[in-house]
C-alpha cells in the first residue's frame, strides 16, 4: 500500500482543501507562478502589505482547543435564569437540536436566492411565518429579523413612512417597554431626526401630532392589560399601532391583531432556542394586510415551478428590496434563518395544544408565586401579569436577590425595593417554593393549571396553527423524518462548493460547532451578574484582542448582530466623532457606485446623505471624480465607505491615495470589511488608512450562514472612535458613552466561541496561509475559465482577489443565455450558482475559498465548460434557446422519468451531463420557479396539503 498524501497533522492542513505540494504546484504552473509568495507578492500591493507575521497564539488542536473551551465554559456560573425581561429559558428538544442546530445540512445552507435547491428551508420559514402571523392574528409576517429591539425599532420606521402623519409627528412609546427596546429606538430616531416621546399609557394619548404607538405585551413590569381602546385612539389620531409582544404569551392571551394593532413585533427564542448570553435569537415581525410592500426584511411566498407544481421562493424583497441605496427604508439583510427554523420546528413538535399546555404551566407558577407573596403582605406591580411578577420589597430587594441566588436561581434586580420573577417552560414547583423562600414568604396552594389569572376580555378566543404541520408531528419519529426529507431538499455546503463571490462560504467545522450548545455557554443569561460570566467574558476579550491584532485597529466592538448593523454602528461612530469635536454639518457620506446596497443603506440610517463616487471601467474608484466629489463637499464631508479589496475583486493600489484624500478634507475612512478573506495575515485595514472597519465573522472567521443568519458583524475601530463603538443599552455594565445598537451586550455572543475556535487553531502561519490559498483558487479558476468566460476585472498585475467575475454579456448578446439560465443548469451538475448580477448585471461572481480541494475546483472548471459547450450549439444555430437544456434547467427526477419526454436532448444530457453524476446525483425537488406568478399571487402562510395534489 502506497501513501501519497501526507497525514494531516494540524487543523490548518484539515481547513485548507489545497494542500499537498503537488496540487499546489499544478495549479501554480497554470498561473506562471514558482510559488505562492511569488502569486501573492504580484497579486497584492506593496503599498498594503503587512511586514511581519500575526501576533497570535501558537494554533491549538482540535483536542486542545475544545479542553480551552471546557476550561472558559467552567468559569460561567449557570443557574436557573428567572431575570426574564425578554429571555426566557427553554429547552430544546433533542431532535431539533441533533437536527437542526448542529447538523451541517442546516447551518452551511446559504440565503435561499436560488429557491430551487432551498425547498426545505423555505418550507420551514414559511411555517415559522404561518406560526408567527397566526398566534399575533395578524395577515403577514415576514422570515425573522435580527433581534427584538432592531425588529421594533424597524416596526418604528415602518410606521413613519407608511402612515399619513405630518414629518413632524412623534412617535409616542409606552414607558412600560423593555429598556434595551427603548434604547435601540431612541438611536434610529435620533439619527433620522425625530422625536420619541416615552410616557405612561395607562387610558390615553398625549396630545400632538402622532404617527406611531408603541405598545407592550406584557409590559415590562410583567402586567398584562386590553389595549384594543388605546390602539382604537390612536387609529382616530391617524396614527399606527405596534406592539410587541410575547408569542408564548399569545397562546392563552387575545392577540395583537385581534385587538386592532398594525404591526406585532417580538422574539421567538422562547421557542427552543438557549439562551446564548444574549443571541442570536430570531425576532419576529407580522403586519396586518395592506402593508405588504412596506415589510422590510425577508417574505417567503409560494409560487409554482416550470411544470405547474407548487413551489416556494422569497417574494416581493427577493434581495430585501428596502435596501435601495440611497433611498433605503432599512438596511436589514442577514436574518436569523437558522434560529427561526429552530423556532418553527418547535412549534411543529408540540403543536398549538403543546405549546398552551407549556404557556398554562409557566403562568400557573407565576400564580403561585404571586398568591404566595401577595398572602405574605408583599404589594406587586399589577394583578393581572402572564408569566412575570414583579413585587415590591422595601430595601430587601439585593437581599431577596442574594437569597435566591443561594438557592442557584437569578432573579432580576429592578431596583433596591424591586424585584422581578419571571418563570419559563423550565421551571419546577421545586424552583417556586424556592423563590418564594428568598422572599420570606410561606408557599400558597398550587394554582392549577389552565386556570388563567387575568379578565375573560383578555383570554384568548381564536384559533391558531391550525394547518396540518402543526398537528401531525406526534412522534419522535415523524419529526426526525421530516427533518431529514426537508434537509434532502437543499443543497448546503455539506453536499457540494457554493462558490458565492463576496459571501465566502467556507468549512465550518465541527470543532468549532461543537460548544455553542453546551450548557455553561447556551444556558447563560445576557443580564447574569459579571461574576456568573466570567468564561464568556475571557472569551469575548480574548477574540477581540486577537481580531485587533488581525485588523490592526485600537479596539473592537462585537456588538452588532449582522455586517449590515456593523456598518450601521460604525457610520454611527464616525457621526458621533463628528458632533463631539462640534462638526454637525459633517453629513455627506462618498460611497463608489460598485458598493454594496447595505453600504448606502446604513448611511442612510446614520443621517448621513448619500454622494455616490463613479468608478472606471477597469472597476477602480474613479480618482478625478473622487476628487471633485470631496471638493465639492469639504466642509460637510463625514466619510467614504470604501470595499478593499474592491467589490470588482481586486486590489486596487490606490487605496491609500483614496484615505488621504479623504483624511486630508477632514472626513472618516469606512473599509467595508466584507472582503477580509483576502487580507487577513497579508494586510491591515487599520493600517492602510481606516478608522472602522465591519468584519463579517459569518463569512471570514467561519460562522456558518445558516440558511440567512446567523450573523455576527463586529467593528473594529482606531483610537480615537474608542469612545463612541456601541455601549449597554440597559445600563447594566458600564462600557462607553457610544450609541446602543442592538438589544445586548455582546450582541450575537452564542456563536462567538465558533470564530474563537477558528482563529485560535489556525494560528498565525495557517489563518495567512489561508488566505493565500484563497487567492491561488480564484485565480486558478479565473485562468481556467477565462478563454471560456472572460473574466471581467483583473488588477494591475492581471490578477483577481479571492474571487473573479466571470462576464456572460457578449454570450447573452449572441444566444440569449442568460446569467440566470448558466445559475439554474449549475443545479443539474450539484452546484450552487456563484453570485448572480453583483456587482455587475450579465456576470457570475465566483469565489472557491481556501477550503475547496483541487477535485471540487476541477469538477466546478468541468461544469463551467461543459455550460460554455451548450452555449456555443444555440450560438451555431444547432439548437433553439426556448428548447435548450440551458433555458429549461434545473431538470427534476420527476420531469426526467416521465413518459411524455419530448425535448430536443437526452434525458441523459439533462440529468448526467457528465460522467461524476452518475456517482453522485442531486435532483433539485422542482423545476424553474416562476416569480413573476408568486409576486402577482401573494401567498405567504402554508397552503393547506390539497394544494400540491396535481
Amino acid at each position: 500500500m502506497s501513501i501519497t498524501q501526507p497525514y494531516a497533522h494540524d487543523f490548518a492542513d484539515r481547513h485548507i482543501g489545497v494542500t499537498t505540494p503537488a496540487d499546489i504546484s499544478a495549479m501554480l504552473d497554470t498561473l506562471g507562478y514558482t510559488s505562492l509568495d511569488a502569486l501573492v507578492d504580484t497579486a497584492v500591493p506593496a503599498s498594503i502589505r503587512k511586514t511581519d507575521r500575526l501576533d497570535l497564539p501558537a494554533a491549538r488542536s482540535e483536542e486542545e482547543i475544545l479542553a480551552d473551551l471546557r476550561a472558559l465554559a467552567a468559569k460561567n456560573v449557570l443557574k436557573t435564569q428567572m431575570i426574564g425581561q425578554g429571555f426566557s429559558d427553554t429547552h430544546t428538544p433533542p431532535v431539533i437540536r441533533r437536527n437542526v442546530l448542529e447538523s451541517p445540512a442546516w447551518y452551511t445552507a446559504y440565503t435561499p436566492y436560488q429557491p430551487e435547491i432551498s425547498q426545505g428551508r423555505l418550507e420551514a420559514l414559511l411555517n415559522f411565518q404561518t406560526m408567527v402571523a397566526d398566534l399575533t392574528g395578524l395577515a403577514i409576517a415576514n422570515a425573522s429579523m435580527l433581534d427584538e429591539s432592531s425588529a421594533a425599532a424597524e416596526a418604528v420606521l415602518l410606521m413613519r413612512r407608511a402612515g399619513k402623519a405630518p414629518a413632524t409627528a412623534r412617535v409616542v412609546v409606552d414607558a412600560n417597554v423593555f429598556p434595551q427596546t427603548l434604547a435601540v429606538i431612541r438611536g434610529r430616531a435620533e439619527a433620522l431626526d425625530f422625536d420619541v416621546e416615552v410616557t405612561e399609557l395607562a387610558d390615553e394619548l398625549p396630545e400632538g401630532e402622532i404617527f406611531g404607538v408603541v405598545l407592550q405585551q406584557p409590559g415590562n413590569d410583567g402586567t398584562v392589560r386590553d389595549q384594543s381602546a388605546l390602539i382604537a385612539a390612536a387609529h382616530a389620531r391617524g396614527a399606527m399601532v405596534t406592539v410587541i409582544a410575547d408569542l408564548l404569551a399569545l397562546t392563552v392571551l387575545t392577540p395583537p391583531g385581534d385587538q386592532g394593532a398594525d404591526v406585532a413585533v417580538g422574539n421567538t427564542q422562547r421557542f427552543g432556542v438557549p439562551l446564548f448570553f444574549g443571541g442570536p435569537h430570531a425576532a419576529y415581525l407580522a403586519i396586518r394586510s395592506g402593508l405588504e410592500r412596506a415589510l422590510p426584511g425577508r417574505l417567503v411566498g409560494v409560487s409554482r415551478d416550470s411544470a405547474g407544481e407548487q413551489a416556494y421562493r422569497l417574494t416581493l424583497q427577493t434581495r430585501e428590496q428596502h435596501i435601495r441605496r440611497e433611498k433605503a427604508t432599512s438596511n436589514i439583510c442577514t436574518a436569523q434563518a437558522l434560529l427561526a427554523i429552530t423556532a418553527s420546528m418547535y412549534a411543529v413538535y408540540h403543536g398549538p395544544a403543546g405549546l398552551r399546555a407549556i404557556a398554562e404551566r409557566a403562568h400557573g407558577h407565576a400564580r403561585t408565586i404571586a398568591d404566595s407573596l401577595v398572602a405574605a403582605g408583599i404589594a406587586l406591580a399589577g394583578p393581572a401579569f402572564f408569566d412575570t411578577v414583579v413585587a415590591t420589597v422595601p430595601g430587601r430587594a439585593d437581599a431577596v436577590i442574594a437569597a435566591a441566588s443561594d438557592a442557584g436561581i437569578n432573579l432580576r434586580r429592578i431596583d433596591a425595593d424591586t424585584v422581578g420573577v419571571s418563570t419559563d417552560e423550565t421551571t419546577t414547583a421545586a424552583h417556586v417554593a424556592a423563590v418564594v423562600g428568598a422572599f420570606g414568604a410561606e408557599l400558597a396552594p398550587a394554582v392549577a393549571t389552565g386556570e388563567l389569572g387575568f379578565d375573560a376580555g383578555l383570554v384568548r378566543t381564536s384559533e391558531y396553527m391550525t394547518h396540518p404541520i402543526f398537528n401531525s408531528m406526534r412522534s419522535e419519529t415523524q419529526m426526525l423524518r421530516y427533518l431529514r426529507r426537508l434537509a434532502d431538499r437543499d443543497l448546503a455546503l455539506d453536499r457540494t462548493m457554493i462558490p458565492l463571490g463576496s459571501c465566502t462560504m467556507k468549512l465550518n467545522s465541527t470543532a468549532e460547532m461543537e460548544s455553542i450548545s453546551w450548557p455553561e455557554f447556551a444556558g447563560i443569561h445576557p443580564y447574569v451578574p459579571e461574576e456568573q460570566s466570567r468564561g464568556w467574558r475571557e472569551l469575548i476579550a480574548d477574540l477581540e484582542r486577537r481580531l485587533v491584532e488581525i485588523t490592526g485597529y485600537a479596539g473592537i466592538s462585537l456588538q452588532p448582530n449582522s455586517g449590515a448593523q456593523g456598518e450601521y454602528a460604525g457610520l454611527l461612530a464616525i457621526r458621533g466623532y463628528h458632533r463631539a469635536n462640534g462638526d454637525t454639518e459633517r453629513t455627506v457620506c462618498l460611497i463608489p457606485a460598485s458598493a454594496h446596497g447595505t453600504n448606502a443603506a446604513s448611511a442612510v440610517l446614520a443621517g448621513m446623505r448619500v454622494v455616490v463616487v463613479k468608478n472606471t471601467e477597469t472597476g477602480h474608484i474613479d480618482l478625478d471624480d473622487l476628487r471633485a466629489k470631496v471638493d465639492a463637499h469639504r466642509a460637510e464631508l463625514a466619510a467614504i465607505m470604501i470595499t478593499y479589496p474592491s467589490t470588482y475583486g481586486v486590489y486596487d493600489t490606490d487605496v491609500r491615495e483614496v484615505c488621504d484624500l479623504v483624511h486630508e478634507a477632514g472626513g472618516q475612512v469606512y473599509i467595508d470589511g466584507a472582503n477580509m478573506n483576502a487580507l487577513v495575515g497579508l494586510a491591515q485595514p487599520g493600517k492602510f488608512g481606516g478608522d472602522v472597519s465591519h468584519l463579517n465573522l459569518h463569512k471570514t472567521f467561519a460562522i456558518p450562514h445558516g440558511g440567512g443568519g446567523p450573523g455576527v458583524g463586529p467593528i473594529g475601530v482606531a483610537e480615537h472612535l474608542l469612545p463612541f463603538v456601541p455601549n449597554d443599552p440597559t445600563g447594566t455594565y458600564s462600557v462607553s458613552a457610544g450609541i446602543p445598537v442592538v438589544a445586548t451586550l455582546f450582541g450575537s455572543a452564542g456563536v462567538l466561541p465558533i470564530s474563537y475556535a477558528y482563529i485560535a487553531m489556525m494560528g498565525a502561519d495557517g489563518l495567512t496561509r489561508a488566505t493565500k490559498t484563497a487567492l491561488l483558487s480564484a485565480n486558478y479558476i479565473a485562468a481556467r475559465l477565462t478563454e471560456h468566460f472572460p473574466v471581467l476585472f483583473t488588477g494591475e498585475s492581471g490578477l483577481v482577489a479571492h474571487e473573479c467575475i466571470l462576464d456572460l454579456r457578449e454570450l447573452t448578446a449572441q444566444s440569449g443565455v442568460t446569467a440566470e439560465d448558466v445559475a439554474k443548469r449549475l443545479i443539474d451538475f450539484g452546484f450552487h450558482a456563484p453570485t448572480l448580477a453583483f456587482p455587475v448585471a450579465g456576470t457570475l461572481m465566483v469565489e472557491p475559498t481556501e477550503s475547496e480541494d483541487l477535485g471540487e475546483i476541477e469538477r466546478f472548471i468541468e461544469a463551467m465548460v461543459t455550460i460554455r459547450g451548450e452555449i456555443d450549439e444555440i450560438v451555431a444555430g444547432e439548437v433553439a434557446l426556448d428548447a435548450s437544456v440551458l433555458r429549461n434547467a434545473p431538470h427534476t427526477a420527476r420531469a426526467v422519468v416521465a413518459d411524455d419526454w419530448d425535448r430536443a436532448y437526452s434525458r441523459e444530457r439533462a440529468a448526467y451531463a457528465v460522467p461524476s453524476l452518475r456517482f453522485d446525483k442531486y435532483f433539485p425537488p422542482v423545476g424553474r420557479i416562476d416569480g413573476a406568478y408568486g409576486d402577482r399571487n401573494l401567498v405567504c402562510s402554508c397552503p393547506a396539503p390539497e394544494a400540491f395534489e396535481n
